[in-house]
């Protein structure tokens, strides 16, 4: 969502080679793909032209009154361009087992003042329940506390007052950013997964290790050389052997690749255990979770709604009373009344109405080269395809500008 909203192109890095493409990533999975169809019709013809080429020279080079024919067909032959075959990229799948143990009532919170001792409490009466099956997706402003509730019941953090209760069967599979910089410089995926278990064959490991792409050496080499996104993977696949019943995630998607991200989804999607996400990745959380709790202002809620509902809440929320206090604080004194301003000029309707047409215009210029660049016939022109993407970037600029006119208009 946030590619498509932001990115005017998306350049993809693949096979030692980079090609960009304009358009957000929808956009540009939509142009691969095609452009995959065609590059795959175009072997296929050419594979067999190649065949029947082939196939008149070995019938008739031997000939003398066919040599000069078989010489221009093996010239032919020679000049084909040897398009390449559309080889499967390889679809990653990754999985989280199903748990060993599975009871309905996981963990709980009863009356929690939750934080960071007596002095540093964020969290105020905290009664908050998770059984077997249930999504829960944690929304709430930076700061307001959604870290501090995980730490809470993955006990990490103990309760101020209050109770936190767990089944003895819990399985707790708890990640965050300390997680992935627990892992052990100087160690390999292999020697992290014998930390796990002393008495596992060697085979149990690669074969779970190749499942999250950690495959041949790879297994072997130290974790010093990974790159954030491969320590993060390292760090959900140690959690996802140990079979939890219960997964904690904060901030799970930080440093993946998209392949990857998709990858955990569906994973996500699939595990039988109960999942509690703190996420800023809305693909990620409104594919897994199907029910929110809102953390905000010292109160941990359930909200009744979906992200949209929840992104409209945010900006209409009204600033903290703490803040205001504080600034009202801040003041020396009272500042002295604004004096009235003079009656405001009327708006010319004439140029009001112009504003708002050049508006209608371009919004009119710009979906009609959003459907351009969305039509298949266009994918196999790439000329044509970059000057449509320079002319919606440019009609975009456009576009602002006059809405800012129109706006000014409007306020006058």
């Amino acid at each position: 969502e946030f590619l498509d909203n932001v990115a005017t192109h998306t350049l993809h890095l693949h096979g030692g080679g980079a090609k960009l493409y304009p358009g957000g990533y929808t956009d540009f999975e939509r142009q691969r793909a095609e452009q995959l169809r065609q590059q795959q019709i175009a072997h296929e013809k050419e594979q067999a032209e190649r065949a029947h080429l082939q196939s008149f020279i070995d019938r008739f080079k031997a000939q003398a009154s066919k040599a000069a024919q078989a010489q221009s067909r093996m010239k032919r032959l020679a000049k084909l361009a040897g398009t390449e075959a559309v080889r499967a990229e390889r679809e990653f799948r990754i999985e989280f087992s199903p748990p060993a143990k599975l009871p309905f009532s996981l963990i709980r919170l009863n009356h929690v003042e939750a934080g960071y001792g007596a002095d540093s409490v964020i969290l105020h009466n905290v009664g908050f329940g998770l059984e077997a099956g249930q999504r829960i997706g944690l929304l709430g402003p930076n700061g307001a506390g959604k870290t501090t509730l995980v730490k809470t019941l993955v006990g990490e953090l103990s309760p101020i007052s209050g109770e936190r209760a767990a089944h003895p069967d819990l399985r707790i599979g708890y990640f965050a950013q300390h997680t992935v910089e627990s892992l052990h410089e100087g160690q390999s995926p292999m020697e992290h997964f014998r930390d796990l278990d002393r008495d596992a064959p060697n085979q149990v490991f690669r074969d779970f290790l190749g499942k999250w792409n950690f495959a041949g050496d790879r297994a072997f080499e130290p974790v010093d050389g990974f790159s954030g996104g491969e320590r993060a993977r390292l760090a959900l696949a140690l959690i996802a052997f140990q079979q939890p019943n219960v997964l904690l995630l904060d901030e799970p998607t930080n440093h993946l690749d998209l392949e990857m991200r998709e990858a955990l989804a569906e994973a996500l999607a699939d595990f039988e255990g109960a999942i509690v996400m703190v996420s800023h990745d809305r693909h990620l959380i409104g594919l897994v979770c199907d029910t929110f709790w809102r953390v905000a202002d010292g109160v941990v809620e359930p909200f009744d709604g979906d992200l949209d509902a929840y992104a409209a809440w945010l900006r209409s929320r009204p600033a903290a009373q703490g803040t205001k206090q504080k600034m009202a604080a801040a003041a020396p004194e009272p500042v002295p009344p604004t004096p009235p301003l003079p009656p405001k000029k009327p708006v010319n309707p004439h140029k009001l109405a112009a504003a708002e047409a050049k508006v209608g215009e371009l919004e009119a210029l710009l979906a009609d080269l959003d459907r351009q660049l969305a039509d298949p016939s266009n994918y196999a022109d790439a000329t044509r395809m970059a000057v449509l993407g320079r002319d919606r970037e440019a009609t975009a600029t456009l576009l602002g500008k006059a809405e800012q006119t129109w706006m000014e208009l409007l306020e006058a």
